[in-house]
């Protein structure tokens, strides 16, 4: 049997790391008690038919009879509502030992398989490697030889390119997901549930409260009282301001004296 063809039966790739699945038509109404039966869905490619749950499924027994079986089982082990959901595979020894075999968690209705130490291991120096790789090419890249003056590093024409690019560069805008305009929906709801909008009476009340308010607080002649008083000091200090005036040109005039007259002289 050649290796690339050994999972054609059953669905699932050599290796299941890169496959998920979902189904729209559970995503809104997913929670904690329906999780277990949208994983048991015939076209999930991670469920095996062979286990517990199937049997436990198709006999219509009690879910906590799991506990007294052994073989292959799929438990909800971790809860974090409405976005996560980890389901473990493990296989039960007894009611009280059981191996795990795989974890899969569950993010906005898309099932994954969660890696193991070894594949993240092994993802990890994969990456290493490669920036490490990379980094020597471009640092490669900026020397320059020249026969007279030898080697040398050229990184102006270098940054000038990387600047053109990123300017041509245009972002792109990721459509939203089903998930994210539901709960955006919800949140909405919510806030408007707990700031409700005002009525039409309520904006009518308001503004009769308001325009008798502001006519309590005018005097008769139409003009609030603050602003005659005012007005009143105003005049008060301009003609403090015109005595005080009229009092140092007084002063001035006293200070200039005369030229004095001229007498005639006698021959």
């Amino acid at each position: 049997m050649m290796p690339g063809r050994m999972n054609l039966g059953t669905g699932i790739p050599d290796n299941p790391l890169s496959l998920s699945w979902h189904d729209s038509a559970w995503i809104p109404a997913l929670n904690t008690t329906n999780v277990m039966d949208y994983f048991s869905e015939r076209s999930n490619p991670f469920f095996d038919r062979t286990c517990n749950n199937e049997i436990v499924k198709m006999q219509r027994l009690n879910p906590d009879q799991l506990q007294n079986m052994t073989g292959l089982e799929y438990v909800l082990l971790h809860v974090q509502e409405p976005i996560l959901y980890v389901i473990r595979k493990q296989h039960r020894h007894s009611s009280q030992q059981a191996t795990p075999i795989a974890d899969y968690y569950i993010i906005a209705g898309v099932i994954y398989q969660a890696p193991d130490l070894a594949s993240v291991l092994n993802s990890r120096l994969l990456s290493f490697v490669h920036h490490l790789q990379s980094s020597f090419e471009e640092a490669s890249s900026f020397s320059r030889y020249h026969p007279s003056k030898g080697y040398s590093w050229d990184f102006k024409s270098q940054r000038l390119n990387v600047e053109k690019a990123k300017k041509e560069e245009k972002p792109r805008e990721e459509p939203s997901s089903l998930f994210q305009r539901q709960r955006v929906d919800m949140l909405l709801v919510e806030l408007s549930k707990k700031f409700p909008l005002p009525t039409p009476s309520q904006i009518k009340a308001q503004a009769q409260q308001q325009g008798t308010g502001s006519t309590a607080g005018t005097t008769p002649g139409g003009a609030a009282p603050g602003t005659a008083q005012v007005k009143v000091e105003q005049q008060e200090n301009g003609n403090v301001s015109d005595g005080k005036d009229m009092k140092n040109a007084q002063v001035k005039d006293e200070k200039i004296k005369p030229p004095p007259e001229k007498k005639q002289r006698i021959n």
